[in-house]
């Protein structure tokens, strides 16, 4: 059974969720994760400062909440595909996926991906099943929630090389030449029979 510990929430915003006024590019913004009252993840609401500051004291409290600037996402992103877009892919499918199985690799996909700068922790829950770490992509905004499995130091190289061999491309197996069809076969024949 999956547990229900990793989600990928919906990119940025580009406006508002209060006042509805567009967001511009480097503008200070408040994101927030709410509990989703329809499924176990979560909802993500985007609020210009003044809005956020502004909100009634008995307004929903968020799960997680941070600051960041406004950046539109990439219309033509010419970012070739290598192994930080695989590594992106492979992440947010196994999130969204959220197999028990694939809990350490998403976890270590996860750092890697903040290591190279393309996603940036802000923030960590403790929650009764462990911590949840809160992950934002640097360009689109798009947020993942992956629980940190606490993997044992002597277990994170072995993980490490299993997630590098998900994103080696695997080699293409040479292809058997065709059998030949009786019509292209020599024509066989057994010792000491004499040719037809």
């Amino acid at each position: 059974m999956a547990l229900t510990e990793s989600w990928h929430v919906r990119n940025r915003s580009r406006e508002c969720s209060i006042t509805h006024t567009p967001f511009t590019e480097g503008q200070p913004i408040v994101t927030a994760l709410f509990p989703d009252p329809e499924s176990s993840g979560y909802l993500r609401k985007d609020f210009c400062e003044n809005a956020w500051n502004e909100r009634v004291a008995d307004a929903e409290i968020p799960f997680s909440h941070w600051r960041t600037k406004f950046q539109p996402a990439p219309v033509n992103d010419t970012t070739p595909a290598v192994t930080k877009q695989n590594a992106e892919e492979l992440l947010r499918t196994m999130v969204e996926e959220d197999q028990e199985h694939t809990e350490n690799t998403r976890y270590i996909l996860a750092v890697m991906l903040e290591r190279q700068k393309l996603l940036r922790e802000t923030d960590s829950q403790p929650t009764a099943g462990g911590t949840l770490r809160i992950y934002e992509h640097r360009k689109t905004g798009e947020v993942y929630i992956v629980k940190d499995p606490n993997i044992p130091l002597d277990q994170v190289e072995k993980i490490q090389e299993e997630v590098i061999q998900l994103l080696s491309p695997r080699p293409v197996a040479a292809e058997a030449p065709p059998e030949p069809t009786d019509e292209e076969k020599p024509n066989q024949t057994e010792p000491g029979t004499p040719p037809e």
